[in-house]
């Protein structure tokens, strides 16, 4: 044994943290020590004083410094919870935030009753949207698009362990720029998606260096660069959506709490109706949203 305790690893851990400027360091330093140790939090109030051995003791320890460096908790764990499922991330990805979760709630009240939806996530990344997606609505089927080929890597993981990848193909594209998206054989491509959703980098290149540490040293550039004004992939997007979404289907965007009205132009610009945007739990705008008319209402778009 180490001569250390369950308590005793935990108070200095959430010590460390706290000198460290850790936000959350109590919470953070019990989620690693759980981590490491498989006990509950009902076990440690039990037991606190259980010894632990050295081997313990040193991978906690090593978690904590590594934590305190502002390494994501979740690139610790490997483990991010979205929707009420554990996803698998690593440095190659964005981690899930919970305000996403507020482009699910919209997305998955649009779906209701379209037994059999395909749906087009655009910038993937550990494949949370699409995968939630397809566990939400069980006779979807998706796509998720992806520059990155190592985050690609992370979502099939996902797709395979949450039991969704027979429903749902990983694609590498630029946006559209895959020839997957011309090939004329494609089903999609000639029947439309009925979803195209996207939580895309909508952060101005220029903020970037003012971001907390956990997100501006950790995440990767690319899932957070919007350019120079945060719009580029809402643009680039939304001029080609017309050609992927079947008429009648939806458009739906994660956006930074600022970008609400220029998202929506940009969406009724291109001719998309019904255009709305959405907030979060703290009431800041979130998501914006807007349907492609159907044919006989195109004409008069």
């Amino acid at each position: 044994m180490s001569g250390e305790t369950l308590n005793g690893l935990l108070k200095n851990g959430q010590k460390i943290l706290e000198q460290s400027g850790i936000r959350e360091a109590g919470l953070d330093a019990w989620l690693l020590l759980e981590y490491i140790t498989g006990k509950s939090r009902a076990y440690y109030f039990a037991h606190g004083d259980e010894g632990v051995t050295e081997e313990t003791a040193c991978r906690y320890q090593e978690l904590i410094r590594k934590r305190a460096e502002h390494i994501p908790l979740q690139h610790l764990t490997h483990q991010a919870f979205f929707m009420g499922y554990e996803f698998y991330v690593n440095e190659d990805v964005l981690v899930p935030r919970q305000d996403t979760e507020t482009l699910m709630e919209a997305a998955l009240e649009l779906l209701k009753g379209n037994k059999a939806p395909r749906i087009l996530d655009m910038c993937t990344g550990s494949g949370c949207i699409i995968t939630s997606l397809m566990l939400e609505v069980p006779e979807a089927s998706g796509i998720g698009v992806d520059l990155s080929e190592k985050a690609l890597e992370v979502a099939i993981r996902n797709a395979r362990e949450l039991g969704t990848a027979d429903r749902t193909k990983f694609v590498k594209s630029d946006l559209f720029s895959a020839e997957y998206f011309s090939k004329k054989d494609n089903a999609e491509k000639v029947t439309g998606y009925d979803m195209l959703i996207s939580n895309p980098p909508y952060i101005p290149s220029g903020e970037i260096e003012g971001l907390m540490e956990e997100v501006r040293l950790h995440d990767p550039r690319m899932a957070l660069d919007g350019m120079e004004d945060g719009l580029y992939f809402y643009r680039e997007i939304t001029r080609q959506a017309m050609d992927h979404i079947r008429p009648g289907g939806w458009l739906l965007y994660e956006i930074g709490c600022e970008q609400g009205k220029d998202v929506k132009e940009l969406l009724e610009k291109e001719g998309f109706i019904k255009t709305e945007i959405r907030q979060d739990l703290c009431g800041l705008d979130r998501v914006v949203l807007g349907q492609r008319p159907l044919l006989q209402e195109e004409k008069y778009v």
